[in-house]
């Protein structure tokens, strides 16, 4: 397996709770390729340790927003262009492929490496190495269709990165007209609660968090015109519930009440 960095390291966190979820929760989350894929994981890889079943299942309620929110786009915009940042191990394709969509998945060289290892290129998704955060996968695909409705999707992304250059990602967006960005993000009080106590149940305590949003309306006054909100939303707002722990649900509706995470969904013309 190749060498990866604190940050790419952290692309297994959502393949193993995807896994989790089609094994014993599938009406969250039920995601034929990434069982396919479990016997070729690393086995220490798979070990949920001191995971909880909320921790588990929260990157696959991220996949399942992520899902809701490309199947939208799809009925609305059935020309555009799906493009995946920061793709990891993500298999969003394969749940969602509609026969006509064409998608890119971006990632740094290395990862994208290992993904082909485990995930060989299909037909209507494309590879592309390189910074999520430059703008020469945008150039490239805008040069071969420059009119076409494009949605980003930045799952698991933008927390670990500083607030100036998610900024510089999403102004870079705006010169590219015709596009909508969804991404998961946390408040203020819910990066700290994250660091502090979930990335270390996950083994992940060195993967430092920095991006938060409050506020999706205050974060486009900040960049200001030319962007709109289609959605800021609780996290487990659409998640079922039924069989979870009472612990689990309790978290869950902690964390829409106080929006602690949160989906968030803007659009530029």
């Amino acid at each position: 397996m190749s060498e990866f960095g604190i940050v790419e390291d952290t692309m297994f966190i959502p393949m193993v709770g995807r896994i989790y979820a089609s094994e014993k929760f599938p009406g969250i989350l039920y995601d034929k390729k990434a069982l396919s894929l479990k016997e070729k994981l690393p086995s220490a890889l798979l070990e949920t340790g001191n995971q909880s079943q909320y921790t588990l299942l929260a990157s696959a309620s991220r996949s399942a927003n992520m899902d809701r929110h490309i199947q939208n786009f799809l009925k609305r915009k059935p020309d555009g262009v799906v493009i995946q940042l920061g793709c990891g191990l993500e298999t969003t394709y394969d749940r969602n492929d509609n026969g006509q969509t064409q998608w890119y998945a971006v990632d740094l060289p290395n990862v994208i490496e290992y993904r082909r290892s485990l995930l060989p290129e299909p037909e209507k998704e494309t590879y592309l190495s390189g910074d999520a955060f430059s703008d020469g996968w945008l150039r490239q695909i805008r040069r071969n269709m420059p009119d076409t409705p494009l949605l980003v999707t930045a799952g698991g992304l933008f927390h670990y990165f500083q607030e100036e250059k998610v900024f510089g990602l999403l102004q870079m967006l705006e010169g590219f007209g015709n596009i909508e960005l969804v991404f998961d993000t946390v408040n203020k009080s819910g990066m700290k609660m994250l660091q502090k106590k979930y990335m270390k149940q996950m083994g992940h305590e060195n993967a430092r968090m920095f991006f938060y949003v409050n506020s999706a309306e205050d974060l486009v006054t900040t960049l200001g015109r030319g962007v709109k909100v289609l959605a800021d939303e609780p996290y487990y707002k659409f998640i079922k519930r039924d069989g979870l722990k009472i612990i689990t649900k309790i978290s869950m509706d902690i964390s829409d009440r106080f929006g602690i995470l949160k989906m968030i969904h803007l659009e530029w013309r």
